[in-house]
């Protein structure tokens, strides 16, 4: 690996762009301001089917290209272009998209193993590029994407949306001026039920439509074991990231940002499982975890049974199994907790509350829907620090999902009392862990009879970006993984 630290790194890569016009010459590759700038979109079956519809809405843009591995998704996108008399180019394997000269910037929405490999293709090929988050599949090759960014002088912007909310930004600058006073801890919840994904018996026929080889990229080409080839890649380690990653990347981002940490956790600690199914899903569907700064804690509680049986233990400081999120449908938010009081919300806005639990103030938001404006007006200004949402910012967020997942993956199945005795020197890991408790058993999961898996407490050094100390040298091995050429993240962008 890069033998520069991370503080070195950013030092002479926010001296050179963070605040600064990049070099002019880099301006040929966008149209201009008067111009439209030329969008190709990677990934359409439903994220990139979204953006479509988002940037179409947007002045001063076109969409003049999609590309997918599986041809189902682009026919039905090129008929809707048709009905629309308007030209696009498609595309199956992404790398003869790159060669097209007339496209200024790339919407990743591919499946997270993805996101880096495209991303460092994109700025090499010179375009700049707006990936989904997460925007890696580990930590590594997270920061050969703010490298590749800096290196080629192009704008990476992260679909981190809720950085463009307009209730979460002033809140964001009520909590730095100590509008609450200081932040004593955050508490971070999503409550998103997932079904089964079911178990298969053998290998499964890969869709007709679908070149295979080119979906899996980076990751081993091996036979395909669920029963959906599409979006259950979330739930396979090869492929994705679980809930982690997932609706993590959304609220984690939102507890970061807004109270205004920096970096990644030094310490991480896990506890969960796969709960309630029998399926060929790898991914906890229950996880608690804890990012022990030493400023705050910030803890995240994720779980992904159905609320029905479990919906008064879901409830927390305003955030219930109802929904939080009412833009989306999805059951997440944040607990930012201050001397004087709290704020609960997330995407969307929430309010400020006494710590009798009065309402203080309202911080009412629009779900970040300017957010896409935002990185076009950085790809004109080419500014980086312009960006609500830089790469090096996701990669930040990243780091902290990607940590959680490793301290899961290292984990023993432990008795109950054992559990009770590695949570109990943490007040706020043996609440969330009582909780928990009552959530599995709410929905009839027996603690004896399914142990949960608790993982090592980590230390993480933000200056080489490895894992120290005990259990650093397994931690270490998921840093980065083994890349299936030709599909290789290089080890010098």
């Amino acid at each position: 690996m890069n033998t520069c630290t991370r503080r070195t790194f950013l030092k002479t890569s926010l001296a050179a762009v963070g605040g600064v016009t990049l070099a002019s010459n880099v301006w040929s590759q966008v149209r201009g301001a008067n111009d439209d700038i030329r969008i190709a979109v990677v990934g359409v079956r439903k994220k990139g089917k979204e953006h479509i519809q988002d940037f179409r809405k947007l002045s001063g843009v076109r969409i003049v290209a999609i590309c997918d591995a599986d041809t189902q998704f682009l026919d039905i996108e090129v008929a809707k272009f048709k009905k629309r008399n308007i030209k696009v180019d498609t595309y199956i394997d992404y790398r003869k998209l790159l060669e097209n000269k007339n496209i200024d910037a790339i919407v990743l929405s591919v499946p997270d193993h993805l996101h880096a490999l495209m991303t460092v293709w994109a700025c090499q090929a010179g375009k700049d590029v707006y990936v989904e988050k997460p925007v890696s599949h580990n930590i590594w090759e997270g920061r050969k994407m703010v490298e590749a960014a800096r290196k080629y002088k192009r704008i990476v912007g992260v679909g981190s949306q809720d950085r463009s909310d307009v209730g979460l930004l002033p809140l964001a600058e009520h909590i730095k001026q100590g509008g609450l006073g200081k932040v004593r801890r955050v508490h971070a919840i999503t409550y998103n039920a997932r079904l089964s994904i079911g178990k298969v018996s053998g290998p499964q026929p890969i869709p007709s439509t679908c070149d295979y080889n080119l979906f899996q990229g980076p990751a081993p080409l091996t036979p395909l074991m669920r029963t959906n080839l599409h979006y259950d890649w979330h739930w396979c380690w090869p492929t994705g990231t679980g809930e982690m990653g997932n609706l993590g990347g959304h609220v984690l981002d939102d507890c970061r940002w807004t109270t205004g940490v920096t970096d990644m956790s030094p310490r991480v600690i896990s506890l969960g499982g796969r709960f309630g199914y029998d399926d060929d899903g790898q991914t906890p569907n229950t996880m608690v975890s804890l990012f022990d700064y030493d400023a705050f804690p910030i803890i995240y509680e994720i779980r992904a049974l159905p609320r029905s049986k479990s919906e008064i233990v879901d409830t927390y400081q305003g955030i219930t199994s109802r929904g939080m999120d009412r833009y989306r449908g999805i059951n997440f938010g944040m607990i930012i907790q201050c001397e004087h009081g709290y704020f609960s919300g997330g995407r969307g806005g929430g309010w400020t509350y006494d710590n009798d639990g009065k309402k203080i103030k309202q911080f009412a938001g629009d779900g970040g829907w300017g957010h896409m404006t935002n990185f076009l007006n950085a790809m004109r200004s080419r500014r980086v620090s312009d960006l609500k949402a830089d790469v090096l910012e996701g990669h930040i967020t990243a780091s902290m999902i990607h940590s959680a997942d490793i301290s899961y993956r290292l984990a023993h199945r432990e008795p109950v009392e054992q559990v009770k005795k590695t949570v109990e020197g943490n007040d706020l890991l043996a609440e969330s862990f009582d909780r928990l408790s009552q959530h599995l058993q709410a929905n009839e999961i027996d603690l004896a009879k399914n142990p949960l898996a608790v993982g090592p407490m980590l230390n993480f050094d933000i200056e080489s970006e490895k894992f120290v100390g005990e259990n650093s040298y397994s931690a270490n091995m998921f840093l980065s993984r083994n890349y299936r050429p030709p599909f290789v993240v290089p080890e010098t962008v």
